[in-house]
């Protein structure tokens, strides 16, 4: 997570409210709006390997954030809820580390 000052962090979300005018509606709203933020990035910091690997390296922390601190919750609080999909794994875990020899 990009931890910035707070001060930038607002006026950072306020330029990007006041920009695209209105939150994203739905999923093609919400990619075009982040395609149209990247785009201008690299529109201002021009073509470079560095400026790709930026945007890369920013969009794969974001998704790999958002599944941590917002999915990853979500899905143990389904799992309570409704029960696990998937069956007790310990005896097969057990089993691969006795072949393997391994505790």
């Amino acid at each position: 997570m990009p931890y910035i000052p707070e001060e930038a962090r607002e006026e950072i979300k306020g330029q990007v409210v006041v920009q695209s005018r209105r939150v994203p509606n739905n999923s093609g709203e919400l990619n075009f709006s982040i395609t149209s933020i990247i785009l201008e990035y690299l529109e201002r910091q021009g073509l470079y390997y560095q400026t790709l690997n930026d945007i890369t390296g920013a969009l794969g922390e974001v998704a790999a954030e958002f599944r941590r601190r917002i999915i990853v919750p979500y899905e143990e609080a389904k799992i309570v809820e409704n029960g696990d999909v998937y069956p007790d794994l310990s005896a097969l875990a057990e089993a691969v580390r006795s072949i393997h020899g391994t505790d």
